[in-house]
């Protein structure tokens, strides 16, 4: 897939990663705000939805330490205490696929959601499922992923065949694709690190949509060094 002027080429200097004791921005001033972490692979849905449509100057990152927020992000930001989290409009929109959907409906950029209604039905059902695939993978991180993972990456590669004129969910790069991929991201380097099991053997369609969203930039610019991902799931999961 061709870049598009949206689909920047060059990498935004990112701002570090606030201290616990960080003074807060203030609030509802006017500044379009993405509470995120770089870690998070929720977050990292709305950061690449950000890029893609262009809003690397209209949305600013506030990112924070999952392991010691600042006191005042949950007291006085987003009481959930969650990323990622959009400051817009005096008011504070959470949850990772309602802030996609968001910012793709609110705000400039080529759109990211299909106009077709058979696939916006089939979006729909993509979207139900990132819950139980994820499910399904992380589980099976305490067994055989080989066999018990399965299902999930059998059914991603099942999707990519409904609408074949493309590597993609929907035919065309969508947040559909955003839903998935950075938790696609992670399983692939953990699963083939750890257990020795690369979910693209006999998945042909689900190795060229990985190689494909590699190449667009928007999403590259999100993605954890592979190290990093091994580490925190090892530490995470594998952990006696």
């Amino acid at each position: 897939m061709a870049a598009t002027a949206f689909d920047k080429s060059v990498p935004e200097i990112l701002p570090p990663v606030l201290e616990p004791a960080a003074e807060q921005p203030p609030l509802f001033d006017g500044t379009i705000r993405l509470y995120t972490a770089y870690r998070c692979p929720f977050a990292q849905r709305v950061w690449i939805t950000r890029n893609y449509k262009g809003l690397q100057d209209k949305i600013k990152i506030i990112p924070l330490n999952l392991d010691s927020r600042p006191a005042w992000y949950g007291e006085k930001v987003y009481p959930t205490n969650k990323v990622p989290s959009l400051e817009h409009n005096g008011k504070i929109i959470g949850e990772s696929l309602d802030l996609i959907k968001y910012l793709d409906s609110n705000f400039e950029g080529p759109s990211l959601f299909p106009d077709d209604a058979a696939k916006k039905e089939f979006a729909e059902e993509l979207f139900a499922y990132t819950d139980t695939f994820n499910k399904i993978v992380f589980t099976s991180f305490k067994g055989d992923p080989a066999k018990e993972a399965a299902p999930a990456f059998d059914y991603l590669e099942n999707a990519l065949h409904k609408f074949d004129v493309a590597p993609f969910l929907l035919g065309q790069f969508s947040l559909v694709d955003i839903a998935y991929i950075p938790f696609v991201e992670r399983f692939h380097v953990f699963l083939s690190e750890v257990f020795k099991y690369d979910i693209t053997a006999g998945r042909p369609k689900l190795a060229a949509w990985i190689e494909e969203i590699n190449n667009i930039a928007a999403y590259k610019q999100t993605k954890l060094d592979p190290k990093e991902i091994v580490e925190i799931f090892k530490k995470r999961f594998l952990a006696q």
